[in-house]
Formats: structure tokens, sequence, C-alpha cells
């Protein structure tokens, strides 16, 4: 019988898994190369659910947030009653789930019960209510970068912001791939932000293991589900699908398209055909900033930049694009960048790093995160962030009224009254 059959699982509250408790002297072995500032014990301050019930009748669904998981899965603002914490809490309706979907259910959640990292959104209180699964996370006040780039960034958002967001997700990356595991879905919309200014890498459903027979594999060849939203952010070996396979220099790739991204307000090769994307790719043409470097990568000599990487202050709203790229496509729903504007030395270095064709030539996660264009981070704290973020603010409890409070057991997903699913707050493809 299937893990997530509803004919056993619908009228019976799914009890805590302890997978967590078998993985965690795994776990911790990767997390204590890193000195003190990983830690087994779950984010701290307002990103801690760790202490809430698991019982539907506590949580008051107060607004839609977005929808996912091929539109079966919808995401809600909520806040548990008892002690009047804000979360997210994704819905999904079971019945309507294929079994690949029930597949891909599953691995997610024992994935987000395995991973413990700070910068890591995963899901560590999980229960059913009739045939829906609850999944809880800490409610990510700022969104996703996407949603930040689409409503306060449309041409691109400052270099001190993107290293702060970039080197949450190195940090993320870099623990994954210690523990044998590649993301292949690093995007701008997995990227989220709590109100205390914590990077989260979330998107676990695309996460796939480089374990086999207890050996770690160099390579593997799976394609990951859904790929073609993924396309313009999936590396050139990926796409290929020949026998060289690809393995975690893939997400590297995806970073520098993320790099992209956040600089310019638009995704690299979206404005293209999937097929002449495709095509790019694989002959080796890649996305760059607009403006020229001042050096080419050679010179710049690897990873060793003498640049000191802090933002040339040239403009805080810095706008590129790509430079392949079609006329005749169709607009984006983000506002076309007005024109090239300077950029740092250390960016293009960085940008020009995990782009590289052959996969062997770019750096790993760890290496990445020496790179000179972080060194602008070590500056900034919790207090400081809040001054990169504007004039972005973060989500609060809405005034209207709430979706259901508290909600009733239904086999049905709520449809809120007061949240477009078109004009969601957080994408969760």
């Amino acid at each position: 019988m299937s893990f997530l059959d509803c004919s056993c699982i619908s009228h019976a509250q799914v009890q805590p898994m302890d997978i967590e408790e078998r993985y965690e002297d795994i776990s911790h072995q990767f997390l204590s190369c890193d000195g003190s500032e990983y830690t087994l014990q779950g984010p701290a301050g307002g990103d801690d659910i760790t202490g809430l019930s698991a019982e539907p009748a506590h949580y008051q669904l107060l607004s839609e947030l977005g929808r996912g998981f091929n539109n079966l899965s919808q995401v809600n603002m909520a806040r548990h009653i008892p002690t009047g914490q804000l979360v997210a809490v994704k819905q999904t309706n079971l019945d309507e789930c294929t079994e690949e979907e029930l597949l891909q259910l599953m691995n997610e959640v024992l994935l987000s019960r395995l991973f413990r990292h700070p910068n890591l959104l995963t899901s560590r209180l999980v229960f059913s209510s009739c045939c829906q699964l609850w999944v809880l996370t800490p409610l990510m006040a700022y969104g996703s970068a996407d949603t930040l780039l689409r409503t306060y960034f449309p041409d691109g958002m400052s270099e001190s912001l993107i290293a702060y967001l970039l080197y949450g997700v190195l940090k993320a990356l870099e623990y994954l791939h210690r523990m044998g595991y590649i993301h292949r879905g690093v995007k701008a919309s997995h990227i989220l932000l709590s109100g205390e200014g914590r990077v989260y890498l979330s998107g676990l459903h695309s996460v796939y293991s480089m374990m086999r027979e207890g050996k770690r594999m160099r390579t593997v060849f799976d394609m990951p589900h859904h790929s073609p939203a993924l396309l313009p952010w999936l590396s050139p070996e990926l796409l290929r699908q020949d026998l060289h396979g690809y393995g975690v220099k893939s997400d590297i790739y995806s970073l520098g398209i993320v790099a992209c991204e956040l600089v310019s307000g638009r995704v690299p090769f979206q404005d293209m055909p999937p097929t002449q994307m495709l095509l790019q790719k694989l002959r080796g043409s890649h996305c760059c900033l607009l403006d020229v470097a001042p050096f080419p990568l050679g010179e710049l000599g690897g990873l060793k930049v003498s640049r000191s990487g802090v933002d040339s202050g040239i403009g805080e709203s810095v706008a590129t694009g790509s430079l392949t790229h079609s006329t005749t496509a169709p607009p984006t729903d983000r506002p076309q960048s007005p024109g090239p504007k300077n950029h740092s030395a250390t960016l293009h270095n960085l940008v020009q790093l995990c782009l590289q064709q052959q996969p062997e030539r770019r750096p790993s996660a760890s290496e990445l995160l020496t790179h000179a264009f972080f060194k602008q981070v070590k500056r900034h704290t919790s207090d400081s962030f809040l001054s990169l973020m504007y004039p972005a603010v973060p989500l609060a409890s809405p005034e209207d009224p709430p979706v259901s409070s508290p909600p009733t057991p239904s086999c049905h997903t709520p449809v809120s009254a007061t949240a477009d699913s078109t004009e969601a707050v957080w994408d969760f493809s």
C-alpha cells in the first residue's frame, strides 16, 4: 500500500516522523565542519515553529500567499491561535494527486526532516486533516526574491543586496553538496527572506541524491520533474542528457543565472522559445552583464580578485540583461531594463565563473563563499539588511476577514476570497 494512500491516512492524523533522529549524526558531521554558525536547533526568533501544535483547529487561515505543486497546493498565511505566531501553511489535496505526485510529496517531506541548516527552508511540522496534507513552515515576511524583483526592484537589485542573498544560497548549497545532494531548482522564486533578514533556499521537491548503494556517485542522469519551467536555470550538461551526466556543479551554473536575474530583473533566456534556448545553451552561448567587464576573466586570476567587492554605488538600482535574447518574443511580466549600467569587476568575475561551459571549470560552493564579491556581506547585520531592502516592506497580518477561523475539516482546498492566485506573494513553482 502506498505511503500516502488516502484510504489509510485521510481520517487519521499523520504522526510526527523520527527520520531526523536516524540521520542526526550524519547531519551533524557536515554541520560541524563549518563551526558554530550552523546549529541543529533550528532557526532563531520568529522563524522557529518547532513548538507549535499539530492540530488544524489551532490555526486561523488569514490570506492566500500563492499556489504550487501543479496547482494542487495552496499556501496561506495563518496564525497559531494559542501563541499568536504567524506561519505559512501549505495544504495539498491528496485525493487529487497521482501516484507519482504522492511519491514526490513523500520525498519532499522526508528530505525536509533530514536536512538541518539555517539557510534551508525545511518543514518540521507535517500532519493531515481529512485528505489534506498540512505542511507548516516559518512565514517568509519578505516573500521570494522573484516577487521582490517584480514588485520593488524591476530594474534589478543593488550589488550589496545581491551579495547578501547569494551568500545565503551558497551556504545552503554547500551543505546540500556535502550531504551528497543536488538541488536542481536554484532560482529567484526559491530564494525566500524572513522578516528577521535570514535567507532561505526552498524547492526541495527537485533535490536529487547522488548516493547509490552506499557510495557517492560523481555524476547522475535523472531529469528533474517539471523541467520545462526550469529550463532557463538548468545547466548545459543537465540539458544535454548524454553519457557524461551532471553533478553538483550544475547548481553553480544555476546560481550564475540567478545572479543575472537579480542584477537585471529579467530571467536570461526566458524570452526565447524552449528549442532555441536549448540550442543556445548547448552551443555554449550564455548570458552576461550588459556593460563590459574592466578585465577579462583570465586577468582576474580566478577567485583571487583584487577589487574589494563593495558596490561601486553607481546606481543603487542596477540594470542589466542577457546578450542572448529575442526581439520578437513576447514581453515578460517584469518591466524591461532601461539600459546598461556599470557593475563591479568582482560581480562580473563571479558570473563568468559560475557560467563556465565546462562544469569542472566552475568553482565549488565552498570556493565561491571565499570570492571577493562576498567580502561586503561581512559588514551587514540584521539591522543593515533592512536598509538594503528599502522600499520593500514585510508582510503583516491582514485586517480583512480571514479565510477560516478556525478551519473545518474538508477534502477540498479552501479558496480565499481576498487573494488572487495570479498575483500571489510567493511563487512556489
